[in-house]
């Protein structure tokens, strides 16, 4: 009995060695079998930082325009301003460019102020205008005083859809990656492969003055023409950086 027990074990033991020699025979043999671009993918690659900068067409002007208004009483003068102000908020909602929800209101300050021996209170109130049409700026301005106007700044100039603009000159910036990856390449006697990871670099960089700022006070005579300001709204400059690493074949 103790005999055939002994037996039995030592068949167990020896179809355990042989189950676990077949399986690493399986295992190496997968190994050996495994795709060529499995291995590529650690082996030889090439990195590349390239920036590109793009001019895009400033498609938006932000125009500010204020009224002031002095009378002998803080509520005649707030009166006053008021309904000038409502004036030129009227102007501006009906100049084309200007749409629902492009004018915002500013802040609102009433305050004495000493005329020889007189005290008067000084009110003065302004909106900021976006304007989606920038090349007509000079004509809103004009429109803007003639409707009672007594201050404006601006046309600040600049690029509307700043994602837009950004997702253009990435693009751009990849391509030059690519283009010196692919020098890099063939210096080295490789191909240029598929890109394994791209990095963005600092993001969006608006290049030079965006902004032109001016501020004026209406002085004109009342009843007559207001002129017609010359503006041209220029190009903005951005900016674009990627890192890419790229295969080698």
């Amino acid at each position: 009995m103790d005999a055939w027990l002994r037996g039995s074990k030592g068949m167990m033991l020896s179809t355990r060695k042989t189950s676990l020699i077949l399986a690493l025979a399986a295992l190496v043999a997968t190994c050996a079998f495994l795709p060529a671009a499995a291995g590529a993918a650690t082996g030889r690659t090439v990195a590349v930082t390239a920036s590109a900068t793009v001019k895009v067409p400033n498609d938006t002007a932000k125009l500010g325009f204020g009224v002031k208004r002095e009378k002998k009483t803080r509520g005649a003068a707030l009166q006053a301003t008021a309904a000038g102000l409502r004036k030129v908020i009227a102007a501006a909602q009906a100049f084309p460019g200007v749409g629902e929800g492009d004018i915002r209101t500013g802040r609102i300050d009433v305050r004495p102020v000493q005329k020889g021996k007189l005290t008067v209170y000084r009110a003065t109130e302004g909106i900021q205008v976006t304007l989606h049409e920038p090349s007509k700026s000079g004509e809103l301005v004009s429109k803007a005083l003639a409707a009672g106007a007594t201050g404006v700044s601006g046309p600040s100039f600049s690029v509307g859809s700043e994602e837009e603009a950004f997702a253009k000159v990435l693009g751009a910036a990849f391509v030059k990656a690519k283009e010196r990856a692919t020098v890099l390449a063939t210096q080295a006697g490789a191909t240029l492969g598929a890109a394994i990871t791209i990095e963005e670099g600092e993001g969006a960089e608006f290049i030079g003055p965006r902004n032109f700022d001016t501020a004026a006070e209406s002085g004109g005579a009342k009843g007559a023409p207001e002129p017609t300001p010359p503006t041209k709204p220029g190009t903005s400059q951005v900016k674009a950086t990627v890192h890419v690493i790229f295969e080698l074949t």
